[in-house]
Protein backbone atom coordinates (compact mmCIF):
# COMPACT_ATOMS: atom_id res chain seq x y z
CA UNK A 1 0.00 0.00 0.00
CA UNK A 2 1.27 3.40 -0.87
CA UNK A 3 2.13 5.66 1.98
CA UNK A 4 -0.40 8.42 2.58
CA UNK A 5 1.28 11.79 2.49
CA UNK A 6 0.40 14.67 4.76
CA UNK A 7 -0.52 17.92 3.04
CA UNK A 8 2.83 19.51 3.76
CA UNK A 9 4.54 16.61 1.96
CA UNK A 10 2.93 17.40 -1.40
CA UNK A 11 6.02 18.92 -2.99
CA UNK A 12 7.91 18.41 -6.19
CA UNK A 13 9.63 15.06 -6.13
CA UNK A 14 13.25 14.74 -6.97
CA UNK A 15 13.96 13.37 -10.37
CA UNK A 16 15.67 10.00 -10.83
CA UNK A 17 19.04 9.80 -12.49
CA UNK A 18 17.47 8.54 -15.65
CA UNK A 19 15.11 11.55 -15.79
CA UNK A 20 17.86 13.99 -15.08
CA UNK A 21 19.60 12.99 -18.19
CA UNK A 22 16.78 14.36 -20.31
CA UNK A 23 17.19 17.89 -21.62
CA UNK A 24 14.69 20.42 -22.92
CA UNK A 25 15.80 19.61 -26.38
CA UNK A 26 14.05 16.32 -26.06
CA UNK A 27 10.62 18.09 -25.92
CA UNK A 28 8.85 18.44 -29.17
CA UNK A 29 8.38 21.97 -30.53
CA UNK A 30 4.64 21.61 -30.11
CA UNK A 31 4.91 20.71 -26.44
CA UNK A 32 7.29 23.64 -25.85
CA UNK A 33 4.94 26.16 -27.43
CA UNK A 34 1.93 24.84 -25.54
CA UNK A 35 3.78 25.13 -22.24
CA UNK A 36 4.91 28.68 -23.03
CA UNK A 37 1.41 29.70 -24.08
CA UNK A 38 0.01 28.40 -20.82
CA UNK A 39 2.65 30.19 -18.77
CA UNK A 40 2.10 33.47 -20.64
CA UNK A 41 -1.65 33.16 -20.24
CA UNK A 42 -1.38 32.53 -16.50
CA UNK A 43 1.06 35.42 -16.09
CA UNK A 44 -1.20 37.81 -18.03
CA UNK A 45 -4.31 36.85 -16.08
CA UNK A 46 -2.65 37.17 -12.70
CA UNK A 47 -1.20 40.61 -13.54
CA UNK A 48 -4.55 42.19 -14.59
CA UNK A 49 -6.88 43.45 -11.81
CA UNK A 50 -9.88 42.01 -13.61
CA UNK A 51 -8.32 38.68 -14.48
CA UNK A 52 -11.01 36.71 -12.69
CA UNK A 53 -13.69 38.33 -14.88
CA UNK A 54 -11.69 38.07 -18.06
CA UNK A 55 -10.89 34.45 -17.54
CA UNK A 56 -14.35 33.47 -18.69
CA UNK A 57 -14.39 35.71 -21.78
CA UNK A 58 -13.30 34.86 -25.31
CA UNK A 59 -9.78 36.06 -25.97
CA UNK A 60 -10.93 38.70 -28.51
CA UNK A 61 -13.24 40.31 -25.94
CA UNK A 62 -10.62 40.11 -23.27
CA UNK A 63 -8.10 42.01 -25.39
CA UNK A 64 -10.72 44.69 -26.16
CA UNK A 65 -11.50 45.08 -22.44
CA UNK A 66 -7.84 45.55 -21.68
CA UNK A 67 -7.44 48.01 -24.50
CA UNK A 68 -10.40 50.22 -23.32
CA UNK A 69 -9.88 50.08 -19.56
CA UNK A 70 -7.85 53.30 -19.35
CA UNK A 71 -10.26 55.48 -21.42
CA UNK A 72 -13.19 54.16 -19.39
CA UNK A 73 -11.45 55.10 -16.16
CA UNK A 74 -10.90 58.58 -17.60
CA UNK A 75 -14.58 58.88 -18.48
CA UNK A 76 -15.62 57.87 -14.98
CA UNK A 77 -13.28 60.46 -13.49
CA UNK A 78 -14.66 63.13 -15.82
CA UNK A 79 -18.27 62.46 -14.82
CA UNK A 80 -17.37 62.40 -11.15
CA UNK A 81 -15.71 65.80 -11.44
CA UNK A 82 -18.64 67.14 -13.45
CA UNK A 83 -21.12 65.94 -10.83
CA UNK A 84 -19.13 67.36 -7.92
CA UNK A 85 -20.58 70.93 -8.08
CA UNK A 86 -24.11 69.54 -8.14
CA UNK A 87 -23.41 67.32 -5.16
CA UNK A 88 -21.94 70.27 -3.26
CA UNK A 89 -24.96 72.41 -4.18
CA UNK A 90 -27.34 69.69 -3.04
CA UNK A 91 -25.56 69.33 0.30
CA UNK A 92 -25.48 73.11 0.73
CA UNK A 93 -29.20 73.33 -0.05
CA UNK A 94 -30.03 70.64 2.50
CA UNK A 95 -27.82 72.29 5.12
CA UNK A 96 -29.40 75.71 4.52
CA UNK A 97 -32.95 74.37 4.61
CA UNK A 98 -32.34 72.61 7.93
CA UNK A 99 -29.98 74.92 9.81
CA UNK A 100 -30.30 78.37 8.14
CA UNK A 101 -33.90 78.66 6.90
CA UNK A 102 -35.12 82.07 5.77
CA UNK A 103 -38.05 83.75 7.53
CA UNK A 104 -39.11 80.52 9.20
CA UNK A 105 -38.29 80.98 12.89
CA UNK A 106 -41.06 83.31 14.05
CA UNK A 107 -40.40 86.03 16.64
CA UNK A 108 -41.75 85.13 20.07
CA UNK A 109 -44.75 87.47 19.95
CA UNK A 110 -45.78 85.90 16.63
CA UNK A 111 -45.76 82.47 18.26
CA UNK A 112 -47.89 83.70 21.16
CA UNK A 113 -50.51 85.19 18.84
CA UNK A 114 -50.49 82.13 16.59
CA UNK A 115 -51.06 79.91 19.62
CA UNK A 116 -54.03 82.03 20.73
CA UNK A 117 -55.58 81.73 17.28
CA UNK A 118 -55.13 77.97 17.06
CA UNK A 119 -56.00 76.81 20.57
CA UNK A 120 -59.60 78.00 20.69
CA UNK A 121 -62.57 78.79 18.50
CA UNK A 122 -63.63 81.93 20.36
CA UNK A 123 -64.52 84.84 18.04
CA UNK A 124 -62.05 87.71 18.31
CA UNK A 125 -59.24 85.55 19.72
CA UNK A 126 -56.71 87.13 17.36
CA UNK A 127 -57.67 90.72 18.18
CA UNK A 128 -56.49 91.13 21.76
CA UNK A 129 -57.15 94.88 21.95
CA UNK A 130 -60.46 94.83 20.08
CA UNK A 131 -59.20 97.14 17.35
CA UNK A 132 -61.70 98.15 14.69
CA UNK A 133 -60.74 96.94 11.22
CA UNK A 134 -62.08 97.79 7.78
CA UNK A 135 -61.37 94.96 5.32
CA UNK A 136 -61.49 96.46 1.81
CA UNK A 137 -61.22 94.59 -1.48
CA UNK A 138 -61.70 95.32 -5.17
CA UNK A 139 -62.22 92.29 -7.36
CA UNK A 140 -62.70 91.12 -10.89
CA UNK A 141 -64.11 87.65 -10.33
CA UNK A 142 -64.97 86.05 -13.65
CA UNK A 143 -67.56 83.27 -13.15
CA UNK A 144 -67.43 83.74 -9.37
CA UNK A 145 -64.51 81.33 -8.96
CA UNK A 146 -62.66 83.50 -6.44
CA UNK A 147 -65.60 84.26 -4.17
CA UNK A 148 -66.77 80.68 -4.40
CA UNK A 149 -63.40 79.24 -3.36
CA UNK A 150 -60.53 79.60 -0.91
CA UNK A 151 -60.48 83.41 -0.90
CA UNK A 152 -63.95 83.76 0.59
CA UNK A 153 -63.26 80.98 3.12
CA UNK A 154 -60.18 82.85 4.30
CA UNK A 155 -62.12 86.12 4.63
CA UNK A 156 -64.87 84.46 6.68
CA UNK A 157 -62.29 82.89 9.00
CA UNK A 158 -60.40 86.19 9.29
CA UNK A 159 -63.59 87.93 10.44
CA UNK A 160 -63.95 85.33 13.20
CA UNK A 161 -60.35 85.82 14.32
CA UNK A 162 -60.81 89.60 14.50
CA UNK A 163 -64.26 89.45 16.06
CA UNK A 164 -67.31 90.16 13.89
CA UNK A 165 -68.23 93.17 16.09
CA UNK A 166 -64.85 94.73 15.22
CA UNK A 167 -65.02 94.30 11.44
CA UNK A 168 -66.60 95.94 8.44
CA UNK A 169 -66.08 94.16 5.10
CA UNK A 170 -66.27 96.36 2.01
CA UNK A 171 -66.05 94.72 -1.43
CA UNK A 172 -66.42 96.51 -4.73
CA UNK A 173 -66.62 94.67 -8.04
CA UNK A 174 -66.90 96.41 -11.37
CA UNK A 175 -69.17 94.87 -14.01
CA UNK A 176 -69.53 91.33 -12.58
CA UNK A 177 -71.16 88.59 -14.62
CA UNK A 178 -74.16 86.62 -13.33
CA UNK A 179 -72.10 83.95 -11.56
CA UNK A 180 -69.90 86.54 -9.88
CA UNK A 181 -73.00 88.43 -8.74
CA UNK A 182 -74.38 85.27 -7.20
CA UNK A 183 -71.09 84.57 -5.41
CA UNK A 184 -71.12 88.09 -3.96
CA UNK A 185 -74.59 87.51 -2.53
CA UNK A 186 -73.60 84.16 -1.05
CA UNK A 187 -70.54 85.65 0.64
CA UNK A 188 -72.62 88.46 2.12
CA UNK A 189 -74.93 85.88 3.69
CA UNK A 190 -71.96 84.02 5.21
CA UNK A 191 -70.45 87.09 6.86
CA UNK A 192 -71.82 87.88 10.32
CA UNK A 193 -70.38 91.41 10.43
CA UNK A 194 -71.12 94.81 8.92
CA UNK A 195 -70.73 94.69 5.15
CA UNK A 196 -70.78 96.97 2.13
CA UNK A 197 -70.76 94.70 -0.90
CA UNK A 198 -71.31 96.71 -4.06
CA UNK A 199 -71.25 95.81 -7.73
CA UNK A 200 -71.96 98.15 -10.62
CA UNK A 201 -70.57 99.23 -13.96
CA UNK A 202 -68.12 102.11 -13.73
CA UNK A 203 -68.60 104.35 -16.75
CA UNK A 204 -65.25 105.36 -18.20
CA UNK A 205 -66.67 108.80 -18.87
CA UNK A 206 -66.56 109.40 -15.12
CA UNK A 207 -62.76 109.15 -15.17
CA UNK A 208 -60.52 111.92 -16.60
CA UNK A 209 -58.91 110.97 -19.91
CA UNK A 210 -55.70 111.89 -21.72
CA UNK A 211 -55.11 112.71 -25.39
CA UNK A 212 -53.05 110.08 -27.20
CA UNK A 213 -50.62 110.71 -30.09
CA UNK A 214 -53.39 109.52 -32.43
CA UNK A 215 -55.60 112.37 -31.25
CA UNK A 216 -58.02 109.98 -29.55
CA UNK A 217 -58.92 110.17 -25.88
CA UNK A 218 -57.86 107.30 -23.64
CA UNK A 219 -58.51 106.35 -20.01
CA UNK A 220 -55.35 105.69 -18.06
CA UNK A 221 -55.42 102.28 -16.43
CA UNK A 222 -54.01 103.73 -13.19
CA UNK A 223 -56.78 106.32 -13.07
CA UNK A 224 -59.35 103.53 -13.36
CA UNK A 225 -57.71 101.41 -10.64
CA UNK A 226 -57.46 104.38 -8.28
CA UNK A 227 -61.18 105.11 -8.69
CA UNK A 228 -62.14 101.47 -8.15
CA UNK A 229 -60.07 101.21 -4.95
CA UNK A 230 -61.55 104.44 -3.63
CA UNK A 231 -65.05 103.00 -4.08
CA UNK A 232 -64.11 100.19 -1.69
CA UNK A 233 -63.23 102.88 0.89
CA UNK A 234 -66.67 104.53 0.82
CA UNK A 235 -67.69 103.16 4.26
CA UNK A 236 -65.09 105.57 5.68
CA UNK A 237 -67.34 108.45 4.66
CA UNK A 238 -69.78 107.47 7.39
CA UNK A 239 -68.73 109.72 10.27
CA UNK A 240 -70.19 107.29 12.81
CA UNK A 241 -67.71 104.55 11.80
CA UNK A 242 -64.17 104.98 13.13
CA UNK A 243 -61.49 102.39 12.47
CA UNK A 244 -58.04 101.68 13.88
CA UNK A 245 -56.76 99.66 10.93
CA UNK A 246 -57.57 99.18 7.26
CA UNK A 247 -56.68 95.88 5.59
CA UNK A 248 -56.67 96.03 1.81
CA UNK A 249 -56.92 92.69 0.01
CA UNK A 250 -56.23 91.78 -3.61
CA UNK A 251 -57.43 88.59 -5.25
CA UNK A 252 -54.77 86.59 -3.38
CA UNK A 253 -54.82 83.36 -1.43
CA UNK A 254 -53.74 83.93 2.18
CA UNK A 255 -53.61 82.34 5.61
CA UNK A 256 -56.04 84.20 7.93
CA UNK A 257 -53.59 83.99 10.85
CA UNK A 258 -50.95 85.63 8.65
CA UNK A 259 -53.35 88.52 8.04
CA UNK A 260 -53.78 88.91 11.81
CA UNK A 261 -49.98 88.88 12.24
CA UNK A 262 -49.62 91.59 9.60
CA UNK A 263 -52.18 93.77 11.38
CA UNK A 264 -51.04 93.36 14.97
CA UNK A 265 -47.50 91.89 15.07
CA UNK A 266 -45.53 94.00 12.59
CA UNK A 267 -42.91 96.23 14.24
CA UNK A 268 -44.36 96.06 17.77
CA UNK A 269 -43.22 98.44 20.49
CA UNK A 270 -42.37 97.60 24.11
CA UNK A 271 -46.06 97.44 24.95
CA UNK A 272 -46.69 94.90 22.19
CA UNK A 273 -48.60 97.30 19.92
CA UNK A 274 -47.86 97.40 16.19
CA UNK A 275 -46.27 100.64 15.01
CA UNK A 276 -46.54 101.49 11.31
CA UNK A 277 -48.14 103.76 8.78
CA UNK A 278 -48.49 100.79 6.44
CA UNK A 279 -47.35 97.17 6.47
CA UNK A 280 -47.33 94.93 3.39
CA UNK A 281 -47.21 91.21 2.79
CA UNK A 282 -45.01 89.71 0.05
CA UNK A 283 -46.94 88.29 -2.91
CA UNK A 284 -45.81 85.49 -5.22
CA UNK A 285 -46.95 84.65 -8.72
CA UNK A 286 -45.14 81.29 -8.42
CA UNK A 287 -43.16 79.59 -5.67
CA UNK A 288 -40.07 81.75 -6.27
CA UNK A 289 -41.17 84.89 -8.12
CA UNK A 290 -42.16 88.07 -6.29
CA UNK A 291 -45.02 89.77 -8.12
CA UNK A 292 -45.75 93.39 -7.19
CA UNK A 293 -42.59 95.16 -8.42
CA UNK A 294 -44.46 98.11 -9.94
CA UNK A 295 -45.76 99.29 -6.55
CA UNK A 296 -42.61 98.55 -4.53
CA UNK A 297 -39.72 100.95 -3.90
CA UNK A 298 -36.85 100.60 -1.45
CA UNK A 299 -36.04 103.14 1.26
CA UNK A 300 -34.27 105.42 -1.24
CA UNK A 301 -36.97 105.16 -3.89
CA UNK A 302 -35.20 102.65 -6.15
CA UNK A 303 -37.25 99.99 -7.91
CA UNK A 304 -36.64 96.37 -6.99
CA UNK A 305 -34.20 94.03 -8.69
CA UNK A 306 -34.99 90.71 -10.34
CA UNK A 307 -38.10 89.28 -8.64
CA UNK A 308 -36.62 86.73 -6.26
CA UNK A 309 -35.13 86.94 -2.77
CA UNK A 310 -33.85 89.32 -1.43
CA UNK A 311 -35.86 91.37 -3.96
CA UNK A 312 -34.06 94.70 -3.44
CA UNK A 313 -30.85 95.79 -5.15
CA UNK A 314 -27.59 96.97 -3.62
CA UNK A 315 -28.06 100.47 -5.06
CA UNK A 316 -27.40 103.41 -2.76
CA UNK A 317 -27.24 102.52 0.91
CA UNK A 318 -29.16 99.26 0.27
CA UNK A 319 -30.98 99.60 3.62
CA UNK A 320 -34.01 97.62 2.43
CA UNK A 321 -31.85 94.79 1.13
CA UNK A 322 -29.90 94.65 4.40
CA UNK A 323 -33.14 94.58 6.39
CA UNK A 324 -34.32 91.57 4.39
CA UNK A 325 -31.03 89.75 4.93
CA UNK A 326 -31.23 90.46 8.67
CA UNK A 327 -34.59 88.61 8.78
CA UNK A 328 -36.50 91.50 10.36
CA UNK A 329 -40.29 91.62 10.17
CA UNK A 330 -40.18 95.36 9.39
CA UNK A 331 -38.22 95.89 6.17
CA UNK A 332 -38.01 99.67 5.66
CA UNK A 333 -39.34 100.78 2.26
CA UNK A 334 -40.84 103.86 0.63
CA UNK A 335 -43.73 101.92 -0.90
CA UNK A 336 -45.07 98.36 -1.19
CA UNK A 337 -48.30 96.46 -1.71
CA UNK A 338 -47.74 92.72 -1.82
CA UNK A 339 -51.36 91.73 -2.42
CA UNK A 340 -52.32 92.50 1.19
CA UNK A 341 -51.58 95.76 3.01
CA UNK A 342 -52.49 97.03 6.48
CA UNK A 343 -52.80 100.79 7.06
CA UNK A 344 -53.04 103.04 10.06
CA UNK A 345 -56.63 104.16 9.50
CA UNK A 346 -56.53 107.64 11.01
CA UNK A 347 -55.04 109.25 7.88
CA UNK A 348 -57.98 108.00 5.81
CA UNK A 349 -60.48 109.57 8.21
CA UNK A 350 -59.01 113.02 8.79
CA UNK A 351 -60.76 115.95 7.16
CA UNK A 352 -59.29 119.08 5.59
CA UNK A 353 -55.64 118.07 5.71
CA UNK A 354 -53.39 120.89 4.57
CA UNK A 355 -51.09 119.47 1.88
CA UNK A 356 -49.83 120.30 -1.59
CA UNK A 357 -52.39 119.69 -4.30
CA UNK A 358 -52.37 116.07 -5.37
CA UNK A 359 -52.73 117.05 -9.02
CA UNK A 360 -49.44 118.41 -10.32
CA UNK A 361 -49.82 122.02 -11.40
CA UNK A 362 -47.50 124.32 -13.30
CA UNK A 363 -46.28 127.25 -11.28
CA UNK A 364 -43.73 130.02 -11.51
CA UNK A 365 -43.76 130.60 -7.75
CA UNK A 366 -41.21 129.16 -5.38
CA UNK A 367 -43.91 128.16 -2.92
CA UNK A 368 -46.06 125.19 -3.94
CA UNK A 369 -49.77 125.62 -4.40
CA UNK A 370 -51.71 124.45 -1.35
CA UNK A 371 -55.27 123.31 -0.96
CA UNK A 372 -57.51 121.58 1.54
CA UNK A 373 -58.14 118.04 0.35
CA UNK A 374 -60.32 115.16 1.40
CA UNK A 375 -58.81 112.36 3.55
CA UNK A 376 -56.12 110.17 2.07
CA UNK A 377 -57.25 108.32 -1.05
CA UNK A 378 -55.77 106.55 -4.06
CA UNK A 379 -54.73 108.71 -7.01
CA UNK A 380 -52.83 108.59 -10.31
CA UNK A 381 -50.25 110.66 -12.21
CA UNK A 382 -51.94 112.99 -14.74
CA UNK A 383 -49.02 113.29 -17.21
CA UNK A 384 -49.78 111.35 -20.39
CA UNK A 385 -46.53 109.42 -20.66
CA UNK A 386 -45.74 109.08 -16.97
CA UNK A 387 -47.41 106.27 -15.02
CA UNK A 388 -47.14 105.30 -11.38
CA UNK A 389 -48.99 102.64 -9.43
CA UNK A 390 -51.81 104.00 -7.31
CA UNK A 391 -50.60 101.58 -4.64
CA UNK A 392 -47.19 103.28 -4.60
CA UNK A 393 -48.53 106.84 -4.63
CA UNK A 394 -50.75 106.28 -1.61
CA UNK A 395 -47.69 105.34 0.44
CA UNK A 396 -45.88 108.44 -0.75
CA UNK A 397 -48.81 110.63 0.29
CA UNK A 398 -49.13 108.82 3.62
CA UNK A 399 -45.43 109.27 4.34
CA UNK A 400 -45.60 112.97 3.56
CA UNK A 401 -48.58 113.42 5.87
CA UNK A 402 -46.82 111.59 8.69
CA UNK A 403 -43.26 112.85 8.29
CA UNK A 404 -42.95 115.58 5.68
CA UNK A 405 -39.42 115.35 4.24
CA UNK A 406 -37.82 113.76 7.31
CA UNK A 407 -37.66 110.18 6.05
CA UNK A 408 -33.97 109.46 5.69
CA UNK A 409 -33.94 106.43 8.00
CA UNK A 410 -37.55 105.28 8.34
CA UNK A 411 -40.73 106.20 6.47
CA UNK A 412 -42.98 104.10 8.69
CA UNK A 413 -43.77 101.89 5.67
CA UNK A 414 -42.72 98.26 6.09
CA UNK A 415 -42.66 95.05 4.12
CA UNK A 416 -43.15 91.97 6.32
CA UNK A 417 -41.57 88.88 4.69
CA UNK A 418 -42.98 86.58 7.39
CA UNK A 419 -46.38 87.19 5.82
CA UNK A 420 -46.67 85.76 2.30
CA UNK A 421 -49.56 85.41 -0.10
CA UNK A 422 -49.98 83.89 -3.56
CA UNK A 423 -52.31 84.05 -6.52
CA UNK A 424 -53.34 80.41 -6.30
CA UNK A 425 -53.72 77.94 -3.45
CA UNK A 426 -51.10 75.51 -4.76
CA UNK A 427 -48.38 78.16 -4.76
CA UNK A 428 -49.41 79.29 -1.27
CA UNK A 429 -48.99 75.73 -0.02
CA UNK A 430 -45.40 75.57 -1.31
CA UNK A 431 -44.20 78.88 0.15
CA UNK A 432 -43.30 77.51 3.63
CA UNK A 433 -40.88 75.11 1.94
CA UNK A 434 -39.33 77.26 -0.79
CA UNK A 435 -38.55 80.09 1.62
CA UNK A 436 -36.22 77.81 3.61
CA UNK A 437 -33.46 77.94 0.98
CA UNK A 438 -33.68 81.66 0.16
CA UNK A 439 -30.39 82.50 1.84
CA UNK A 440 -28.62 80.85 -1.07
CA UNK A 441 -29.91 83.47 -3.51
CA UNK A 442 -28.33 86.89 -2.67
CA UNK A 443 -25.04 86.31 -4.50
CA UNK A 444 -26.81 85.22 -7.70
CA UNK A 445 -29.33 88.04 -7.25
CA UNK A 446 -26.57 90.64 -7.27
CA UNK A 447 -24.99 89.23 -10.41
CA UNK A 448 -28.27 89.12 -12.34
CA UNK A 449 -29.10 92.68 -11.25
CA UNK A 450 -25.76 93.88 -12.61
CA UNK A 451 -26.27 92.07 -15.90
CA UNK A 452 -29.82 93.40 -16.23
CA UNK A 453 -28.88 96.97 -15.34
CA UNK A 454 -31.22 97.11 -12.33
CA UNK A 455 -32.48 99.33 -10.88
CA UNK A 456 -33.45 101.36 -13.94
CA UNK A 457 -32.83 105.10 -13.92
CA UNK A 458 -35.72 107.31 -12.80
CA UNK A 459 -35.12 111.01 -13.61
CA UNK A 460 -37.63 112.10 -10.94
CA UNK A 461 -36.59 109.81 -8.08
CA UNK A 462 -34.92 112.48 -5.95
CA UNK A 463 -37.65 115.09 -6.33
CA UNK A 464 -39.32 115.96 -3.03
CA UNK A 465 -42.78 117.35 -2.48
CA UNK A 466 -42.58 121.13 -2.65
CA UNK A 467 -39.44 121.22 -4.79
CA UNK A 468 -39.53 123.51 -7.81
CA UNK A 469 -38.55 121.28 -10.72
CA UNK A 470 -38.23 121.42 -14.49
CA UNK A 471 -39.42 118.23 -16.16
CA UNK A 472 -39.66 116.95 -19.71
CA UNK A 473 -43.36 116.31 -20.33
CA UNK A 474 -45.04 115.00 -23.49
CA UNK A 475 -48.14 116.91 -24.55
CA UNK A 476 -50.52 116.62 -27.46
CA UNK A 477 -50.03 119.52 -29.90
CA UNK A 478 -53.39 120.84 -31.03
CA UNK A 479 -51.63 123.42 -33.23
CA UNK A 480 -50.25 121.63 -36.30
CA UNK A 481 -47.56 124.30 -36.73
CA UNK A 482 -45.94 123.10 -33.53
CA UNK A 483 -45.04 119.80 -35.09
CA UNK A 484 -43.40 120.95 -38.28
CA UNK A 485 -39.95 119.85 -37.14
CA UNK A 486 -41.03 116.38 -36.06
CA UNK A 487 -40.37 113.68 -38.62
CA UNK A 488 -41.08 110.58 -36.55
CA UNK A 489 -44.66 109.39 -37.14
CA UNK A 490 -44.97 108.25 -33.53
CA UNK A 491 -44.41 111.86 -32.42
CA UNK A 492 -46.19 113.79 -35.17
CA UNK A 493 -49.22 114.67 -33.00
CA UNK A 494 -47.34 115.67 -29.88
CA UNK A 495 -44.00 116.76 -28.52
CA UNK A 496 -41.99 117.09 -25.34
CA UNK A 497 -41.88 120.39 -23.49
CA UNK A 498 -39.90 121.55 -20.50
CA UNK A 499 -42.40 122.26 -17.75
CA UNK A 500 -41.53 124.17 -14.60
CA UNK A 501 -43.71 123.18 -11.68
CA UNK A 502 -43.90 122.23 -8.03
CA UNK A 503 -43.46 118.54 -7.31
CA UNK A 504 -45.95 116.48 -5.35
CA UNK A 505 -45.17 113.35 -3.28
CA UNK A 506 -44.30 110.11 -5.00
CA UNK A 507 -42.09 111.14 -7.89
CA UNK A 508 -40.02 108.03 -7.20
CA UNK A 509 -43.03 105.86 -8.06
CA UNK A 510 -43.23 106.68 -11.75
CA UNK A 511 -41.87 105.53 -15.10
CA UNK A 512 -42.08 106.84 -18.64
CA UNK A 513 -44.91 104.69 -19.96
CA UNK A 514 -48.63 104.77 -20.65
CA UNK A 515 -51.20 102.04 -20.16
CA UNK A 516 -54.81 102.70 -21.25
CA UNK A 517 -58.02 100.70 -21.05
CA UNK A 518 -59.29 98.91 -24.13
CA UNK A 519 -62.88 99.30 -25.24
CA UNK A 520 -62.65 96.40 -27.70
CA UNK A 521 -61.13 93.73 -25.43
CA UNK A 522 -62.51 90.29 -26.19
CA UNK A 523 -63.03 87.36 -23.86
CA UNK A 524 -59.69 86.23 -22.43
CA UNK A 525 -57.81 89.32 -23.62
CA UNK A 526 -56.26 91.95 -21.37
CA UNK A 527 -58.49 94.90 -20.58
CA UNK A 528 -55.66 97.35 -21.16
CA UNK A 529 -52.85 98.04 -23.62
CA UNK A 530 -49.50 99.82 -23.61
CA UNK A 531 -49.08 102.85 -25.87
CA UNK A 532 -45.63 103.16 -27.53
CA UNK A 533 -43.50 105.84 -25.91
CA UNK A 534 -42.62 108.80 -28.19
CA UNK A 535 -38.88 109.25 -28.58
CA UNK A 536 -37.28 111.69 -26.20
CA UNK A 537 -35.42 114.62 -27.79
CA UNK A 538 -31.63 114.36 -27.85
Amino acid sequence: MDKIRRPEEFELLGRTSSESGLSSSNFSDCEYEVENDILRSIKRKTQLPSWRLLAGLPSRWAHQSVRHSRPRRSHRLYWRLAALPFVILLLLTIFTAIFLPSYTNLPEHYKVLEQKCEESQDPGRGNINDEKVLIAATLYDHDGLLLGGDWSKAVVELVQLLGPWNVHVSIYENDPDELAQRSLSELKNRLNCNTSIVSDRLALGEIPSVTLPSGENGTKRMAFLAEVRNRALRPLQDSSSRFDKILFLNDVMFNPIDAVQLLFSTNVDKLGRAQYGAACAVDFINVFKFYDRFATRDLEGYETGVPFFPWFTAAGGAASRQDVLSQTDAVRVRACWGGMTAFEASWFQKDNIDIHSLSTKRTTDREPAKTNISPLRFRYEPDTFWDASECCLIHADLTYLRHGHDIENDAGIYMNPYVRVAYDSKTLGWLPFTRRIERLYPFIHNIVNEIGGLPKFNPRRLEQSGDEVTEMVWEYDHDSNSRGNISDDSRRDGSYHEVRRTANPGRFCGRRLLSVLRDDAKEGEKKYMSVPLPLLPD
